[in-house]
């Protein structure tokens, strides 16, 4: 159940982000136990930061 629901919420914080990942990078993402507690704006802040280190932004 806690797996399952950390699964959803970084799926949705990439969801809100992917837009801003250059279609040329495959990113596997492995989440720890703290984004089950993690505010979801939190979330959504860290995987933009990581889509816009990948395109050198």
């Amino acid at each position: 159940m806690v797996r399952n629901r950390i699964k959803r919420r970084v799926r949705e914080a990439v969801r809100s982000n992917l837009d801003r990942l250059s279609p040329q990078w495959s990113i596997v993402i492995n989440p720890r136990r703290k984004a089950f507690d993690a505010p979801l704006p939190e979330l959504q802040r860290e995987v933009e930061r990581l889509f816009l280190r990948c395109n050198g932004s």
